[in-house]
């Protein structure tokens, strides 16, 4: 495989008048489209995409993992979100833990199992199903397309390989091996070699027939629990059957006459909204894109937001958070955190800096309905822990969870940890008597990197009239406290200019320019898809109808938009 891929795209954005779906893998945006022209509306599709990406990405994604969505109703211009992440087991306390010889220095490995929360993906699905679905199709009937990937096969893509070898290897090198479902004779297929997951497939076969009691409780739920156990888990039945979703009201900021849609905490959303209000306070376009301008003042308020979400967020239902207080604070009021904010990132879990893999998809349908969807395992293949006969690995969410007594996201029992993986909606700024309208779905995935991805395409077409698909391939940045060092680093993607990581350089910024080839993952993997093309300052309304759908799919991965 190159070692030097280059991701740049050169493709031109997709555009459709009916539905378009936007994924990171094209044999899921088919199924989520297929759905679609068969009836279905966005969040059937976004289903159907999120179980064919647990069989074609399992590196990524799956039943075994966390995710969260926004759904867009056109009829009434309402925005509502599903929290789909799990908990801790009841049992894993902070004293638990101190018991076992750990504490916030020397804290559980991250592969241990002992991080694996209540996989809470199984259940946002059927409830997205059940509260945003079009009920003209059955759950199974919405599972079938990856159902027959699974029982059937598929060809592995690319950048799957090379992400499927890369973290059975950290697992292996971690003293962990991935369950045998998830290779071929004891090893991670290659790419174009076709990958079969019939206990996958039995899995979600199940899933469909009986909803969420075929996952949390009776086999599958039992073969979690064996497996949780024998590696010296926590996890009980109790734990697993007495989950659900909660239903969320988004949060939102106004940024030049529009509106950005994240999901609340325990999400990192808030971190996206903290960083639009600094920049709303600088002539971004005036600077240039991606000058040394430019990337000093977004490093600079990346450090500000991502300090403030990492004193504030944690499990609502644990701690109180000042939401309102929070986003209606302005650049000049935070400047004074720098003092502190170097000791305040010392704090910051290992692994919540850890690179991950995640999927993020979207999905808008022939009603203007949009759902915004993400799912994850965490850190790869998660714990790499598989239940026996089931086809998914167990995330290792709970190595986010921090063990410094007085941290808002500090472990305890039946706890969400503080998460990274968040979805987006992008609205104009209505009155109060006038419902939004929806200008676009869109979300990058990546850790720590997500609301930084998040605002940087988003500002690649407002500020700087980029097409979904430009600002996507745009070369991107990414900020992050080096716990090694104990300072904050600058990387630099492949595309901009040495001259500007130069003049960073000299600005005090510790700098890590070019990063190129698969490294060039650390930036995120995105989808776009926009009503219009309001991002266009040249385009004339009359000559393009708001109807048309523009999407867009990050080059750093392997799939596509599709439309029809």
């Amino acid at each position: 495989m190159d070692a030097d891929l280059n991701f740049s795209s050169r493709r031109s954005p997709v555009i459709c008048l009916h539905g378009c779906v936007a994924s990171s893998q094209p044999l899921a945006s088919a199924t989520g489209l297929d759905v679609l022209k068969r009836g279905g509306n966005a969040a059937d599709a976004a289903v159907a995409i999120a179980a064919a990406l647990a069989v074609t990405e399992p590196c990524s994604t799956g039943p075994g993992g966390d995710a969260f969505c926004l759904f867009f109703n056109s009829d009434t211009g309402e925005i509502r979100g599903i929290n789909g992440s799990g908990r801790s087991p009841k049992g894993l306390t902070l004293e638990f833990l101190k018991g076992r010889k750990y504490c916030a220095e020397t804290p559980p490995p991250v592969f241990d199992a002992l991080n694996v929360t209540v996989p809470g993906a199984p259940a946002c699905w059927c409830d997205t199903i059940q509260m945003f679905g079009s009920h003209k199709l059955s759950l199974r009937e919405v599972l079938n397309g990856a159902v027959e990937l699974a029982e059937v096969g598929f060809p592995v893509a690319e950048i799957t390989a090379h992400g499927w070898t890369h973290w059975v290897a950290e697992l292996r090198n971690a003293g962990k091996e991935l369950g045998g479902d998830l290779l071929i004779d004891g090893h991670p297929p290659k790419q174009g070699q076709v990958f079969r997951n019939p206990a996958l497939a039995r899995t979600l076969k199940e899933l469909g027939e009986h909803g969420k009691a075929a996952f949390y409780q009776g086999r599958v739920a039992q073969a979690i629990i064996d497996i949780i156990v024998q590696h010296g888990g926590v996890m009980t039945l109790d734990d697993l059957s007495s989950h659900d979703s909660d239903v969320v009201s988004p949060i939102s900021t106004k940024y030049k006459g529009v509106r950005l849609w994240e999901s609340p905490p325990n999400s990192q959303g808030l971190a996206a909204l903290l960083l639009l209000n600094i920049l709303e306070n600088f002539p971004l376009k005036a600077l240039g894109h991606n000058s040394a301008d430019y990337i000093h003042i977004l490093v600079e308020a990346i450090r500000l937001a991502q300090t403030d979400a990492k004193s504030y967020v944690g499990d609502p239902d644990h701690v109180t958070i000042p939401l309102q207080s929070l986003l209606e604070k302005k650049c000049s009021s935070q400047r004074a955190q720098l003092i502190n904010m170097d000791r305040v990132m010392q704090d910051v879990e290992p692994a919540l800096m850890t690179e991950s893999d995640t999927v993020y998809f979207c999905v808008v349908d022939c009603q203007g309905n949009a759902c915004s969807f993400i799912n994850s395992t965490f850190m790869g293949f998660g714990t790499g822990l598989v239940p026996k006969d089931c086809g998914f690995s167990l995330q290792n969410r709970g190595a986010s969870f921090s063990l410094h007594q007085n941290s808002v996201n500090c472990v305890a029992g039946g706890k969400r940890p503080y998460h990274t993986i968040i979805p987006a909606l992008l609205t104009d700024c209505a009155s109060e008597s006038q419902k939004p309208q929806l200008l676009a779905s869109l979300g990058v995935m990546g850790a720590l990197m997500q609301p930084q991805g998040h605002i940087q395409v988003l500002l690649n077409m407002l500020e700087f009239g980029m097409n979904p698909q430009q600002a996507l391939d745009s070369p991107r940045i990414f900020v992050e406290y080096d716990l090694k060092e104990n300072q904050w680093s600058v990387n630099l993607e492949e595309g901009i200019n040495q001259e500007v990581a130069e003049v960073l350089r000299r600005r005090g910024h510790k700098v890590n320019w070019p990063v190129i080839g698969h490294k060039r993952s650390q930036f995120g993997r995105g989808q776009i898809i926009t009503i219009g093309d309001w991002w266009n300052p040249s385009a004339s309304h009359n000559d393009h109808p708001t109807r048309v759908l523009w999407a867009g799919s990050d080059p750093r991965s392997d799939g596509c938009a599709m439309g029809f």
